[in-house]
């Protein structure tokens, strides 16, 4: 792949995170089927992007699984991505955007490399200039619920050029405040994939008002 398709790649894939607005998270030991139920649920909603974190039991297979399952019609990402290891490991799985809760350049450089979206976890405007003059074109605001959507706000008056998507504490409540405060996309774990015996039929629900929440 040459340098301008890793790019277009990358910008491509932010995009498609960007319009869905809502980044489900699945973190602890789910069964493979109950994954796959997962993601037919988010398709149904449709928010047509998951991520599966890697310290989740088995997470490069249920990454392969999805990805075999929905091909081109969803967005399929790996997170708690916190080496150059596991981010290789999750790409060959089949992973087409990576996010990890903290800012690792050595993963940074792989990801631009590979021509992958990597969403690297910020906090302090310092984290965010250094992440963006890497070139990440969007940064996961982390833990996003020790600051808030003010925290977010002030981040952003003097970084209005950098997309945020905040993560920790989202939900349909709060969704709103978060868009207003300036965010690109939303990080949503147990909100919204509540555990292994939730059923889809309040997945579904809950994806709806939260992307109607989000959508305003």
């Amino acid at each position: 792949m040459q340098a301008a398709e890793r790019r277009a790649s990358v910008v491509e894939t932010a995009d498609w995170l960007k319009r869905e607005g809502i980044i489900p998270i699945v973190r602890g030991d789910f069964a493979a089927e109950r994954v796959l139920e997962i993601g037919d649920a988010l398709l149904a909603a449709p928010i047509l992007c998951m991520e599966v974190t890697m310290n989740t039991p088995g997470a490069t297979e249920l990454i392969a699984l999805l990805r075999a399952r929905y091909g081109e019609n969803m967005r399929i990402g790996a997170g708690t991505v916190r080496t150059v290891a596991q981010f290789d490991a999750a790409v060959e799985a089949g992973a087409q955007f990576t996010l990890s809760p903290s800012l690792v350049m050595g993963v940074v450089e792989r990801a631009r490399e590979r021509g992958i979206l990597h969403i690297p976890g910020v906090f302090t405007a310092s984290e965010a200039e250094t992440a963006w003059q890497a070139g990440c074109p969007i940064l996961k605001l982390f833990p996003a619920d020790q600051g808030g959507p003010a925290y977010l706000k002030a981040l952003r008056a003097p970084l209005d050029d950098v997309a945020f998507a905040p993560t920790g504490g989202v939900s349909m409540e709060n969704a709103a405040a978060w868009r207003a405060a300036g965010a690109v996309a939303l990080g949503v774990g147990s909100t919204l994939i509540t555990g292994p015996n939730q059923t889809m039929a309040d997945l579904i629900t809950r994806a709806r008002g939260l992307k109607a929440a989000w959508e305003g």
